[in-house]
């Protein structure tokens, strides 16, 4: 959304200006303004430094047929602050979603929608146990995998729980680490925001992954 300042409001400098707004949960918010400063500034320095700031248009006006001429160039001056962008990018990205069972009851998730090129952890890896070997596979992948972008490896609680605590911290991908790669050498990949999962094979995440954040 976009506010535009009235005239009277303006700095002594500014010829405009307007304000970038975001719908926060708690209304709307400034994250940016935007002033024309004209040729205030430039001016300002022309007088007291003494030396010329100005451009020679060689455009032709064609109202007189010559060019333009000399003119002291405007400035226009943006200002945005990082932590109301990080507010505004985690606002954006957080929801509460309503999940129908089965039974004909409600589950709950919390999601951080993030982009994946921006999330903290961009893959989890979780051993759907912590015996059978599974957890020795676990830490293969996560040492091929992270010397090229962040993993977080776990074994704790049932992997549904695990899922949503990844849900809720934005992480793009949760690979899990089963019986079956045992025999075949794949593995269970979950896309955070459609929940959809998908048998791959094992030495294709760390490409799949990359993919997604390069």
């Amino acid at each position: 959304k976009y506010r535009y300042h009235d005239h009277i409001k303006l700095a002594h400098y500014a010829k405009e200006a307007c304000d970038i707004e975001y719908d926060f949960p708690f209304g709307f918010k400034e994250v940016e303004g935007i002033h024309s400063r004209s040729d205030f500034d430039l001016t300002q320095h022309q007088t007291f430094s003494k030396k010329k700031q100005q451009y020679f248009d060689n455009d032709i006006d064609e109202t007189t047929g010559k060019p333009y001429g000399n003119y002291v160039p405007y400035v226009v001056e943006t200002s945005i602050g990082l932590d109301r962008m990080f507010l505004l990018i985690l606002a954006n990205a957080y929801e509460e979603e309503t999940i129908p069972k089965e039974d004909g009851t409600n589950d709950s998730r919390v999601i951080l929608h993030l982009p994946a090129k921006l999330a903290p952890v961009k893959l989890a890896i979780l051993p759907l146990t912590k015996k059978d070997g599974l957890p020795e596979i676990a830490k293969e992948l996560m040492n091929q995998c992270k010397p090229y972008f962040h993993c977080f490896y776990e074994e704790k609680d049932a992997i549904g729980k695990r899922y949503r605590r990844q849900d809720a911290i934005g992480t793009p991908f949760c690979v899990t680490i089963d019986h079956q790669t045992k025999e075949d050498q794949t593995v269970t990949i979950r896309y955070r925001d459609s929940m959809k999962q998908e048998r791959v094979s094992l030495n294709r995440i760390k490409e799949l992954v990359q993919q997604e954040i390069f």
